[in-house]
Parts: C-alpha cells; structure tokens; sequence
C-alpha cells in the first residue's frame, strides 16, 4: 500500500510539473505572500505592502521537508488493565493495554509538503497545499487551497481597497490565534524555533472566508465564517433530544495591533475568538492531519479501537498533545502578544476555551472548560539572525470528557529548550530538550503520572 502510495504521488507530482510547463507564462514570485523559508519568520498575516511588480500570470512552487531523529524516554504509573490478546494466534494470552511502548532512538518518517502558487490577476492569486508524506497521513493529501484578493482590478483596483482590505475564501487554515503562525506545519518546520507544538493545539482547516482589515497604523482586524467542518456535511442529525437539526458554522475573529515602533522594537498583540454553538464533529483541537512530532511518548502498544489493536506511528499520531474534545459545540479565546526587541524576541499564548463533546448521546453534554498558558523566550544572533537560542513554558488544566467533579481537573506541562541555526535561508537544524508531565489523571487512564523526556534533532528544508 504505501508502494501504491508513494507511486501515485509521483505521478501526480510529474503530472502538475509537466501541466506548469506547458502553460505557465513565467516562474516566479507572489506579491502579498507569507514565504516557506526563514524570511516568512514572525510574519503572520501577509502584509498589504507590494513588494512584486505584477508581470501577468505567475506560478511558485514552494516545498519543505523535514526528519527528527529522536531519543525520548517516558514512564507512567496506571493500573494493570488486562485485554485479551485478539491480535496475535496465541490464545488464552492477555496484555496490558497501560504498558508503555518500548520506546529507543531512531529516525522519525520524513514529511513532505507541496505548495502551488499562482498569480492570477493584479493582487489575486491562489494557493493550493498539500502533504506530501506525513505521519498521520503517508500517502499524497491535499491540505487545502484557497484564493486571496488583495486587489480588485475587474473593478479598476480601487486604492481604497488595496490600501486596507484582503479577502481569503477557500478550504483553509483558519486564522483562529496567532499560535498556528508558530508551530510546524507537517514539513513546514522552518518558521518554528521548537521542534513541538502546544500541547493544546488550534489549529483546524475549514471551508469558509475571511475578511481583513489592514491599515496602514497597524490595526488588524478579521471577521471569518466557516463551515464548522474538516470535510463537506449537508445532511442534519438527530441531537440528544432526539430533534433533528442542521450544522450551526462557525464564526471567529480577530482584533489586535502590529507595529514597528522604531528600527529595534517590534510591538503585536491580538485576541481572537472561535465559536460554534452546535454541530457534528468540530475538529478546533483535532484538526491537524499531519500528527505531533514527539512520536510515540505516551502511548501503549495496544489499544482498544475497540477491538484490541496494534499502535502505529499513524493510528496514534497525535504523542504528547491534549485534545479536549469540544466536537459539538466550542467557544475559545486567545490571547497572543509579542515582542521583539533587536535579537530578543518573546511571544506567548493565553487560551480559554469550553464546550463539549456530544449532542447525539448522553455521555458528554455538560460544558466543560481548558485553559492553557505558554510563553517563549529567544534570543537570535550572529549575522541576519543566524542562530538562536530559546526555551518554552507551557502549562494546560481543564476537565476532560468522563471526568466528574471527584475526579477533578487534570493538568499538564511541558519545558523545551532549543538552539537553532540557519546554515542557508532555506536550512534549518535544530536541536531540543523536552520535558512533559501529567498530573491527576486517573489511574485507569495510560496517562496517570506519565512523564516524557529526551532529545529531538530535526532538520528543515523549507523554499
């Protein structure tokens, strides 16, 4: 199968190669674009500065690629929980589905991205993202594409428009919190200093729009709707109540400021909100169809799915995060501000979020609720900014789905400590320390007193 996998994608990929060739005007630049390579660093919403004369139709290829090779330990202290063993021919035989995966060193599966631009008209252009090779997903799968309006040409490109407006319609990553500016993107891991993401993890590609507000004085505003969905549903369901009802989408914001203050200090603060008060599968926290990058820690051999089943590196692909399970409804808050100031730079998430987890049975109706908190400080140096050296906190409390008022909230956190350094503008190596807790889970749960620690080296191409 991955055989097949790996043919198909090549072909695929020779097919759009040939297709550009043939009918593309020219290879080049887009204007209003947040690039693959250590210039997109600390951009987060493309800018409304024109930096690329219009010439007609324009296609970019951009790419990354990146491997870890990681060496983590973890222990835990659950229950013995016995299962018989369905998996090999050996019966009578039972194994404990609260044992830890024997953990060693070794290379991770390198990722893969594909990203296909192209310039359509003055200020309109197309981008089409793909995962090339991922851990969740190793065969070719298509992220999303969307089409972004920064100018209006079939209407004269009025400069009121140009001057402040962008318009983002498309299957997309949502511009929920500023955190998904920070994190890796499968094989995109160039704009980001750590090798993990927050252990709460936003971020979710939805069909919808987005419309911005970008003056000049550095005010930034957004204003989005959404399906609500990772894929496509038009049909209703019947709710807890046994009514049937639609989908509600979803609608989410962003207010903040992002300025210049001089040529050494950088100044940004936004909030936004996500909200959606009813639907079948919300994916806010689990819509990342690549997977974590600390593989492995804190997962079994086997577990019930829900016949006892063997763990892969794809069917337990999210190690190390915590997904609250708001499916049905959520409502989240976050809070970023940064700061660079010469080669010191420091940003930092504060995150509120509730809802729950079912609408169709009786198991999760109650609103729950997640805080999370993390801050990262580094300091970048030697000439353009080559190296750097930086540490992450991050903390997240909240009450999980089956967990009742004796049982209490549970809590997690982690510490990295990173260096990095950007041999070319496209390379980046990195090199991390991890160390993550888990506290008041209960003892049934694989994660009670779980810890994992260790080192990750992961290496980044990314154009």
């Amino acid at each position: 199968m991955r055989k097949s996998s790996i043919t198909k994608s090549g072909l695929f990929l020779a097919f759009v190669l040939i297709s550009m060739s043939s009918y593309a005007q020219q290879y080049g630049d887009i204007n209003y674009f947040r690039q693959y390579d250590k210039s997109g660093i600390n951009v987060f919403e493309t800018s409304k500065e024109s930096l690329v004369p219009f010439t007609g139709f324009t296609v970019k290829l951009s790419g990354g690629f990146t491997t870890q090779f990681q060496s983590l330990s973890h222990s835990n202290n659950a229950d013995i929980l016995l299962k018989d063993n369905t998996i090999t021919s050996t019966a009578g035989d039972s194994v404990n589905i609260n044992a830890l995966y024997p953990l060693v060193g070794g290379f991770n599966l390198p990722t893969a991205n594909l990203i296909i631009s192209a310039q359509l008209a003055d200020g309109i252009y197309v981008n089409l993202e793909n995962y090339m090779s991922a851990r969740h997903h190793n065969e070719f799968w298509v992220k999303g594409g969307y089409i972004q309006i920064d100018k209006l040409p079939m209407f004269g490109s009025p400069q009121w428009f140009t001057d402040n407006f962008t318009i983002r319609i498309g299957q997309m990553e949502n511009n929920y919190g500023d955190a998904h500016f920070y994190r890796t993107d499968n094989a995109n891991g160039i704009l980001n200093p750590f090798v993990g993401e927050n252990i709460m993890d936003a971020f979710v590609t939805e069909m919808g729009g987005e419309f911005y507000y970008k003056p000049a004085n550095g005010i930034i505003a957004m204003l989005g709707v959404s399906n609500g969905l990772l894929n496509s549903a038009m049909n209703e369901f019947v709710n807890v109540d046994g009514d049937t009802v639609g989908r509600k989408p979803s609608i989410y914001g962003k207010l903040g400021y992002d300025k210049e203050l001089s040529d050494n200090l950088r100044v940004r603060l936004t909030g936004s909100i996500y909200m959606n008060g009813g639907t079948s599968r919300n994916t806010l926290y689990g819509g990342d169809r690549a997977g974590s990058r600390y593989y492995w820690v804190g997962e079994g051999s086997y577990y019930m799915a829900p016949a006892l089943t063997a763990v892969s590196a794809t069917n337990k692909a999210f190690s190390g995060r915590i997904d609250p399970g708001f499916a049905t409804n959520v409502t989240a808050i976050m809070i970023n501000p940064f700061v660079k100031f010469m080669g010191l730079e420091v940003f930092a998430t504060y995150e509120m979020a509730s809802g729950s987890s079912s609408l169709t049975s009786t198991s999760d109706t109650t609103d729950r609720s997640f805080n999370q908190m993390a801050v990262s400080a580094l300091y970048r140096f030697l000439e353009n900014e080559q190296a750097y050296v930086g540490v992450r906190y991050n903390t997240v409390t909240g009450r999980l789905a089956g967990y009742t008022d004796d049982d209490g909230d549970i809590s997690v956190s982690r510490y990295q400590i990173a260096a990095g350094w950007f041999p070319t503008e496209n390379l980046l190596l990195k090199l991390e320390y991890v160390n993550q807790d888990y506290a008041d889970f209960k003892t049934s749960d694989i994660r009670s007193e779980l810890n994992f620690k260790g080192v990750v080296v992961e290496a980044c191409v990314g154009f």
